[in-house]
């Protein structure tokens, strides 16, 4: 979708014609409202935010982050960063242990042009470092030791071996000690979880320097998070990022607030035509792979009775009864990291679906 159609249908309705199917859209009242929420749940508990940009890479979004008081932005590989940046991004963390020679040459290039440039990476391993190192311009590349657990994807296996990398990292020339990183996704409960966060505060008092940072991950388990390491002697940043417009399936099940007070709201919707009803009690629609997330959970119909059963690249095969060619439905979607990836511009709505702006992604 190009921004001049969004842009000639401002004021009006998805609906009156002058744009496309299937269509993702993006409510901006569930947008705002969560962008405040979290806001407020990191200010109340003494933390920062520093959301995660690989889910939507969006300048427009990026800005209300911002406004709303983030620390900056989370991005996962160099090429991001570089696209972040050039939202006027100037506090930017990459989660992960960076190594890539024209992604080093373009930070360090921004760390001596922008001296209110702020850039942070991961390391976990000696080489890690010794790759920064030999990268690095006037000012050093701050690190993150990050402390991984077994079976996860990342992160020195052992506290014997963080410290060491830590110390390693302190000698390294061009680099600079920032504090300790992990990442808590994937651990299936408080338990668990507590337990790690444990390991961190524990890492934490090793590794001692100055305006010491402990970022953590924060999607499914912020509400533990915000309790367990309330008096830890650090700057906590969380790397939420799906928060941002939550979803119908796997983040509904899993956020925080199904566990306190407050809410997230589904934020993101794809509308889309009933192409086929070749046999009873089963429709085909107009919405596939290329248009909705599918990895983790599929779309989720908006209308009773009407079940996603399987995707293709441009279909959706549909359990239903009563369909006629050419209704359009609504449907929820599961996972927004892998939802913003397939539309290049969507229109952002009221609530009587009027478009109001355009939401644009830089994948």
């Amino acid at each position: 979708m190009k921004e001049g159609v969004v842009q000639a249908i401002l004021g009006q309705s998805v609906f009156d014609g002058g744009l496309e199917f299937p269509l993702m859209v993006v409510h901006r009242d569930a947008l705002e409202h969560n962008v405040a929420t979290m806001a407020a749940f990191v200010r109340d508990h003494g933390m920062e935010l520093a959301p995660h940009a690989k889910t939507h890479m969006s300048a427009e979004i990026a800005a209300r982050q911002l406004a709303a008081g983030a620390w900056g932005l989370t991005v996962a590989t160099p090429r991001q960063a570089r696209v972040v940046r050039g939202f006027g991004v100037d506090r930017l963390m990459v989660a992960n242990q960076v190594v890539d020679p024209a992604g080093l040459a373009w930070a360090a290039g921004e760390l001596a042009r922008d001296p209110a440039f702020e850039f942070l990476s991961f390391v976990d391993s000696e080489a890690g470092v010794d790759v920064l190192a030999r990268f690095a311009g006037d000012r050093p590349f701050r690190v993150l030791v990050e402390l991984g657990r077994e079976g996860g994807r990342a992160g020195c296996r052992t506290l014997d071996e963080l410290v060491r990398v830590a110390a390693y990292a302190q000698q390294a020339p061009g680099v600079e000690l920032a504090g300790v990183a992990g990442y808590e996704g994937g651990l299936r409960t408080a338990q668990e979880v507590r337990k790690y966060l444990g390991a961190l505060q524990e890492a934490v008092e090793y590794v001692r320097v100055r305006n010491h940072i402990l970022s953590v991950g924060g999607s499914e388990w912020f509400d533990v998070i915000g309790r367990e390491l309330v008096a830890t002697q650090a700057t906590i940043l969380l790397r939420s990022g799906a928060y941002v417009t939550h979803d119908d399936g796997f983040y509904r099940e899993h956020t925080p607030f199904n566990r306190m007070e407050g809410e997230l709201r589904p934020a993101l919707e794809v509308w889309a035509h009933v192409l086929s009803t070749p046999e009873p009690g089963l429709a085909i629609v107009g919405m596939g792979k290329r248009d909705a997330p599918y990895d983790d959970g599929l779309p989720i119909a908006r209308r009773d009775g009407v079940t996603v059963l399987r995707m293709q690249d441009q279909h959706a095969y549909v359990r239903a009864h009563g369909l006629v060619p050419g209704e359009l439905l609504a449907f929820g979607i599961s996972h927004p990291c892998t939802a913003f990836d397939k539309w290049r511009m969507l229109p952002l709505v009221d609530p009587d679906y009027r478009v109001v702006g355009t939401i644009s992604t830089n994948f």
